[in-house]
């Protein structure tokens, strides 16, 4: 078990210092890829997701990077037992990966006046503000990702799945799509980790003049990620895929 925790741990690390770089690149002032905007993010983040399941499967995880996933794999099979630990070793590999993007971009805070971008670095946030809709969109866009993502890897009907090294790329390109398609309204955490361990990572770092880590809207994209993760295992469990 430990050795699978600190294979979550390494790749959700990865996942979240490739995934919130890129929004850094993009949003901070004076870095190189400011205003590179939404295909950039949603591109970077596809990468992210990939070296995340590449850096996990060799540090001995099973790829997961999201409680989510997790979650849905215990549904799907009836075995919860790793549900816990894994979300937590994914939980703080986010914390850290979250720590190693405000290194890395160390100078740019302080030139970034809008706190809202510089959070925007962490967490996630809705492009308009509604608790309910914001929920429903994270449900949807998880239970996409599980549902595909489970479809990739099904060795039901014909023709029969890729070959196991093709999965993480494969994953990417979900994860990729999804921000194309479906990431517009809230930005897609589809993933507890992702948001809560930098959320965490943001209320404690001393970022310059960093605001607030706004965490009234926290239980949005930790909850809907969850229910739609539940409910798309349930379908997998049904269907035998």
């Amino acid at each position: 078990m430990e050795k699978q925790m600190f294979g979550e741990f390494m790749g959700t690390m990865i996942l979240i210092l490739m995934g919130n770089g890129v929004v850094a690149g993009v949003l901070l002032r004076k870095s190189k890829a400011e205003n590179a905007g939404w295909m950039a993010i949603a591109t970077g983040w596809a990468f992210a997701v990939m070296t995340g399941v590449f850096t996990a499967n060799a540090c001995g995880g099973p790829g997961h990077l999201n409680p989510a996933v997790t979650l849905a794999s215990a549904v799907a099979t009836g075995n919860f037992s790793n549900v816990l630990p894994y979300t937590l070793a994914q939980i703080l590999g986010a914390i850290a990966g979250a720590a190693l993007v405000w290194i890395h971009f160390g100078p740019h805070w302080s030139q970034t006046p809008d706190p809202e971008s510089k959070r925007a670095c962490f967490c996630t946030s809705p492009a308009i503000r509604r608790p309910a809709a914001n929920l429903v969109s994270e449900i949807i866009g998880t239970f996409v990702l599980i549902l595909v993502a489970s479809a990739i890897g099904s060795k039901a009907g014909a023709p029969v799945g890729p070959a196991p090294g093709l999965t993480p790329y494969l994953v990417g390109c979900l994860v990729w799509g999804i921000g194309l398609s479906l990431g517009g309204t809230t930005g897609y955490a589809i993933n507890p980790a992702r948001d809560l361990g930098p959320r965490i990572a943001h209320s404690l770092l001393p970022i310059a003049q960093k605001g607030g880590s706004d965490w009234s809207y926290a239980p949005v994209p930790v909850a809907g990620p969850l229910i739609g993760a539940a409910l798309a295992g349930l379908l997998v469990r049904a269907i035998g895929m």
